[in-house]
């Protein structure tokens, strides 16, 4: 590809960008928030109003006292998530603040409803403190059965994370590290099984150390994978590293990758000869198209940053690419975390399950892969539509021998 058609298809993709965000600003001005709440009963009279609020519902009130799994039966905890954000990595945005990242909460919590038919609520807190947040969500918990971290800054998210799950007793859902990380392995397993190739014998390398990358690595070494090299803006992650470049969940992803943790090299070295590039280090245009060419035959090429990816798909598949994914519902292979959170959530929820291992994640990642069949299986037709209605029963099933 040349400059000018570079530069055509740049121009082109910028403005069609401007176009989403001006009818993004008209409808949500119109909307006014993209949520409400609504009663599943109507009051019609006095007897009404005695049975659902005063005097009646002190009985119920007294039943929870006594044991505390009644609100589980009693109230909508069972269906309640509270979309926890301290606005500080919203989107590719950055550290926009409490307010604005109201908007993708909102947007959060409308596709958990339609799609997994759970009640999600933004909770945008006007604190970046990590034991605030954490002090903040355990006093909120009550109320909710399951929690949803989102859009907070690394590597103080998988801390909130680690010490959520440890100290509460509901269960403890990061999109980045967790959604991320599945939705990443069902598109990459049929992404290997087109290429003929086997988890033992794959190479990875995965751009960007942060939740996202921390959750892909460690699921991408449950299934089998060895050889992965994790890079960010300093190069391959090593112990060697200053220590002011690393942190103990850099040094963690070390330690599970393994390969080149001796060395100090680029993105541009550690992706030669590569089967696979897995972007989510936030930079757009990082990969190159010499990159490209410089992996192996029939490489797997997923660029997820959004909303602008590491390597626009059409470059990427005129560099060598067999098979492209992105986290973008601009092209096609669409590997959202719209894929997996709501339903994920749903099955986790009814299954009255505490904690999300590691174990839980694989199964849902395979259920998915498996939902496109063989003979289905195609360059541009690699992971399910979201709106396939088969995607909730096929969780469902994944999930319930972890209930037991």
């Amino acid at each position: 590809m040349n400059t000018k058609q570079t530069q055509a298809g740049d121009k082109k993709h910028s403005a069609n960008s401007q176009s989403l965000g001006k009818a993004a600003i008209e409808l949500h001005r119109k909307l006014r928030g993209k949520i409400e709440l609504h009663s599943k009963v109507l009051i019609e009279s006095p007897e009404d109003i005695s049975i659902l609020y005063t005097p009646g519902v002190a009985e119920v009130c007294l039943r929870i006292a006594a044991d505390k799994e009644k609100a589980y039966e009693y109230t909508s905890k069972w269906n309640n998530v509270a979309i926890v954000t301290d606005g500080t990595r919203t989107l590719g945005l950055g550290n926009i603040g409490a307010e604005a990242a109201i908007p993708v909460m909102e947007g959060k919590a409308l596709l958990y409803k339609q799609f997994g038919n759970v009640d999600a609520f933004p909770i945008c807190l006007r604190t970046t403190n990590a034991d605030e947040i954490i002090s903040a969500v355990k006093n909120i918990s009550p109320v909710f059965g399951g929690i949803n971290i989102e859009d907070i800054e690394t590597p103080k998210a998988l801390e909130i994370v680690e010490r959520l799950s440890d100290e509460l007793d509901i269960p403890v859902f990061h999109d980045d590290q967790h959604g991320t990380a599945v939705v990443t392995l069902a598109a990459l397993l049929n992404a290997m099984r087109l290429t003929k190739r086997k988890p033992e014998d794959t190479s990875v390398v995965v751009a960007g150390a942060g939740s996202a990358g921390y959750g892909i690595v460690k699921i991408l070494k449950a299934i089998g994978i060895k050889q992965i090299v994790v890079t960010d803006s300093q190069g391959v992650l090593s112990k060697y590293r200053p220590a002011e470049t690393m942190n103990r969940f850099k040094l963690e992803l070390v330690e599970i990758a393994s390969q080149n943790a001796g060395k100090t090299e680029k993105l541009d070295d550690a992706i030669k000869g590569k089967d696979v590039f897995i972007g989510v280090s936030g930079v757009k245009n990082l990969l190159t198209p010499q990159m490209v060419r410089s992996m192996n035959k029939d490489c797997i090429v997923f660029p997820l940053t959004n909303p602008d990816p590491e390597i626009h798909p059409r470059i990427a598949a005129e560099a060598g690419a067999r098979i492209i994914a992105t986290g973008s519902y601009k092209f096609e292979n669409r590997a959202n975390n719209a894929l997996v959170f709501p339903f994920l959530m749903r099955a986790i929820l009814d299954k009255k399950i505490k904690k999300i291992g590691q174990t839980i994640l694989v199964d849902v990642a395979y259920a998915l892969a498996d939902l496109v069949p063989k003979d289905k299986l195609s360059t541009f037709n690699i992971i399910p539509n979201v709106t396939d209605p088969r995607i909730q029963a096929a969780v469902n099933r994944a999930v319930h021998p972890h209930s037991r």
